[in-house]
């Protein structure tokens, strides 16, 4: 892909304006960072049990790629492997970890160590200082005081090279650590190697897995031994609950010693081909060619005229938003895809992707993929194809095969969006994919996370009893929505009208759960009565980590049908402000106790809006249906200012998988997917001067608003391709054609812009 723009981001053309205004004064400042220098993949990092801002580590990764790295301040096993405020690394971890609440799977570290023979995590661990850390997402540096050594780390998809600088010493030691959980090492010292492998996983995994891994080093061996758990052996090969390798040497002052790694879930042998990623590179070549990929990737859209504070968070943003779902497939000797079957254990042709979890991610993450990376979402639509070929059912989590977290059968809106956006442009079994939606929408899966937990009594009484099962009312929620994207593609499929009419009743379901004495949405027992008592604020019961002021608006795809049962607009609207007039008070005696994002909502101060979980993450934009677009831009623009910052608390819940990513970088263009599965994005307001995202069709959608400020958050007109454009969306196909919009901003809202019938965002009813 070759485009002027992009050409000149990677030789540092960017000009980015930044203001200071804590004095009143606006200073320019130009700034020729390449995108990546932008990126703080320390953003979210400082985060814990109790309160998430992020709970993120600092991802050491290509774009979507098999491994990750991240230094390890927490023991093995812990899922908060980097907090920011440890001060103490343990190891360097390869790591497939999509979260702390998912934890961790085919880990394995690697520790450099100077002095005394220390391997045990413990032992081995080092102070370390902020002060003295490089991060980047294509390169880590850390040095590490109790041993006087310089890490660095810089990776490919499959493969990373580490550089170690040593002091002079002849006690100079690398440790490599399989992790227990059952784990096999060999050291083959003619050969500078260590081999081994991992079985430590957190569960979604057949009976025969394996992460391989080996290790090359540049300098030969001095010294040799094996662990097992916490004693050293005298073996250079072992299989047990725990194993490990220490190697010495005897090294100068500033001696660098390198190691190339790499690992498959298929062999040893495909281990080896995954090693020749690096190829004859040195560690500052390698490094370069990652940071020249992942400028071309970030590339893509490219913001100007906002502050550093601004760009640093968009970037950031943008760098999430490009992780996962991760690539689980690799190259054979002859360059054919394959992949180990994380369902059935099989090696097999195609690819594979995993670790997110749709019931986050189809709100904004794969609407995001669809818009600027669609090849991407392409292949990733392959292997969902795949897996159900494998497993029998679409994965709603997957890490990386089934796990039976969270509600919802999402996977139907992520296979319907890609394919009314993408599908004609790409290649794809979607008759499969079609089959999997159809499968996993009528039938109860092999977990409860799978397919539909009581799809009979849905299917039957059109909603989830919640007597039946539990998280009902969030339940019929989404599968309600689900059975709109359905909808959707049945349509654009041509399947048989009976069957297209059968899943549009069914996305009217919703309906039956509307209480019009609290005008919310109220959990039902299976005799027709709603259950009782009801508190609005009560987290849990029927609901998904929230309570019914977040899930009452999960009407996706007919705000119109819920603003028709509230009583019309005027209701509808003032429902809307009662999120944020509220006090951000809770009721927690179903759950028993606290959930982190109880506290998240608490500590925002922003009423019973909680930005840092999913279900509400949408309604803002919902202003735009009660023709009072003039709110969503408030909002929005006061949730990206309070709720994001670069800094490592940035974010104000888990960012899950880049989906509260994606929501900032929408937003910060201006608009938003409400409505997967639809050609609509509902407008917002854009945050900075001008953005342009370059499409994959070589195509622009530039986006020019001049004249906005910290006071000028709201449109007092819009221009699309110079024509006056008065709609509160924008078609995903007309912007895909190339598309130029001028905002013109004002600190004054217009509230005559985007309030008649037909500026309204879709809504089934209307259709």
């Amino acid at each position: 892909m070759k485009r002027l723009s992009i050409q000149n981001i990677l030789l540092g053309l960017v000009i980015v304006t930044a203001s200071v205004t804590s004095s009143g004064q606006t200073v320019p400042v130009n700034d020729s960072k390449t995108p990546v220098e932008w990126v703080s993949p320390l953003m979210g990092t400082d985060s814990d049990y109790h309160v998430s801002n992020g709970n993120v580590y600092p991802a050491i990764a290509m774009p979507w790629g098999m491994n990750f790295w991240t230094p390890q301040t927490g023991g093995m096993g812990d899922g908060w492997a980097y907090t920011y405020n440890a001060t103490k690394i343990k190891g360097f971890k390869q790591t497939h970890q999509p979260s702390p609440w998912m934890n961790d799977y085919g880990q394995f570290s690697i520790m450099p160590i100077t002095g005394e023979l220390r391997f045990k995590e413990e032992d081995r661990q080092s102070w370390f200082s902020h002060k003295a850390e490089t991060v980047t997402p294509y390169y880590y540096s850390v040095y590490l005081a109790d041993h006087n050594v310089t890490t660095e780390i810089t990776p490919t998809e499959r493969a990373a090279l580490f550089r170690f600088t040593f002091p002079k010493t002849d006690e100079a030691y690398i440790v490599v650590d399989a992790f227990d959980n059952g784990s096999y090492i060999k050291i083959i010292p003619e050969e500078n190697k260590i081999i081994g492998y991992t079985t430590k996983n957190s569960g979604g995994v057949p009976q025969n897995f394996k992460n391989y891994f080996v290790i090359v080093f540049d300098k030969s061996f001095t010294t040799s031994s094996a662990f097992n758990g916490d004693a050293l052996v005298k073996e250079i090969e072992l299989k047990a609950n725990h194993t490990g390798a220490v190697i010495g040497f005897k090294t100068r002052q500033g001696e660098q010693v390198n190691a190339k790694v790499a690992s498959s879930f298929i062999s040893f042998e495909q281990a080896e081909i995954n090693l020749k990623e690096i190829g004859n590179n040195s560690f500052d070549q390698l490094k370069e060619k990652g940071k020249s990929v992942w400028n071309e990737n970030l590339g893509r859209i490219v913001p100007e005229g906002g502050t550093a504070a601004q760009t640093t968070t968009f970037y950031s943003c943008l760098y999430r938003s490009m992780l996962f779902p991760r690539k689980f497939y690799e190259y054979d000797a002859n360059g054919n895809v394959m992949h180990y079957s994380p369902y059935n254990g099989n090696i097999l042709p195609g690819h594979m992707y995993t670790d997110t979890g749709f019931w986050d991610t189809f709100r904004s993450l794969f609407p995001f993929l669809n818009l600027v990376f669609p090849e991407q979402n392409s292949e990733i639509q392959a292997g969902l194809a795949n897996a159900y070929k494998e497993s029998g059912w679409l994965p709603e989590w997957a890490s990386p095969g089934l796990r039976d977290i969270m509600v919802g059968n999402n996977s139907a809106s992520v296979v319907a969006d890609a394919y009314l956006k993408i599908g004609s442009d790409n290649q794809y079994d979607i008759n499969t994919l079609y089959e999997a939606v159809i499968h996993g929408a009528n039938n109860a899966g092999p977990l409860k996370a799978v397919g539909r937990a009581g799809a009979e009594q849905y299917i039957q009484l059109g909603y989830v009893p919640y007597d039946v099962v539990n998280e009902s009312a969030a339940r019929t929620l989404e599968y309600a929505y689900d059975d709109f994207a359905i909808y959707q593609l049945a349509k654009a499929l041509k399947r048989p009208k009976k069957e297209i009419a059968l899943y549009k009743k069914r996305s009217q379901n919703y309906k039956n759960l509307f209480d019009p004495s609290h005008n919310l949405m109220r959990g039902k027992m299976q005799n027709g009565e709603f259950m009782k008592p009801f508190d609005p604020i009560r987290w849990g019961e029927g609901f998904t980590e929230g309570n019914s002021w977040h899930y009452s608006w999960s009407v996706f795809h007919d705000i119109q049908g819920l603003i028709d049962l509230m009583g019309g607009k005027e209701t509808f609207v003032k429902q809307l402000d009662s999120v944020f007039a509220m006090p951000p008070v809770f009721n927690n005696s179903f759950n028993g106790g606290f959930i982190h994002e109880m506290r998240e909502m608490q500590v925002a101060n922003m009423g019973q809006y909680a930005h840092g979980n999913q279900p509400i993450q949408h309604m803002i934009y919902l202003y735009n249906h009660g023709s009072e677009p003039w709110k969503a831009q408030y909002w929005v623009r006061e949730t990206m200012n309070r709720l994001y910052t670069p800094n490592p608390d940035g974010y104000c819940g888990d960012e899950d998988n880049g989906q509260t990513s994606a929501w900032y970088v929408f937003s910060a263009m201006g608009f938003y997917p409400v409505t997967p599965a639809t050609d609509q994005y509902v407008l917002g307001a854009p945050l900075f001067k001008k953005i342009t995202i370059n499409l994959k069709n070589n195509k622009q959608i530039i986006i020019n608003a001049p004249k906005n400020s910290v006071v000028n958050r709201y449109i007092k007109s819009l221009k699309l391709n110079g024509k006056e454009y008065t709609k509160n969306w924008l078609s995903h196909t007309e912007l895909i054609k190339g598309a130029v919009l001028d905002f013109e901003m004002d600190e004054i809202p217009n509230k005559n812009r985007g309030i008649n019938k037909e500026d309204l965002p879709y809504s089934l009813t209307n259709e």
